[in-house]
């Protein structure tokens, strides 16, 4: 079921492309390999040790 503020948001993204559906497709795959990135080098850190005890919140 796709709620309305989806659709809104894709509303959004497509506009922000000048209607472009292809252009947003490129778009949001950008991003989402960008956060997959992020996300790589979180479990890295996670896995080797690197937030016990350090004091620093990397999720804000």
């Amino acid at each position: 079921m796709t709620s309305r503020p989806n659709e809104a948001a894709i509303d959004e993204i497509v506009a922000s492309c000048d209607g472009d559906i292809r252009g947003a497709l490129r778009a949001l795959l950008l991003v989402n390999e960008q956060l997959e990135a992020e996300l790589q080098q979180l479990h890295a850190v996670v896995a080797y040790g690197g937030l016990a005890g350090s004091g620093s919140n990397v999720l804000h």
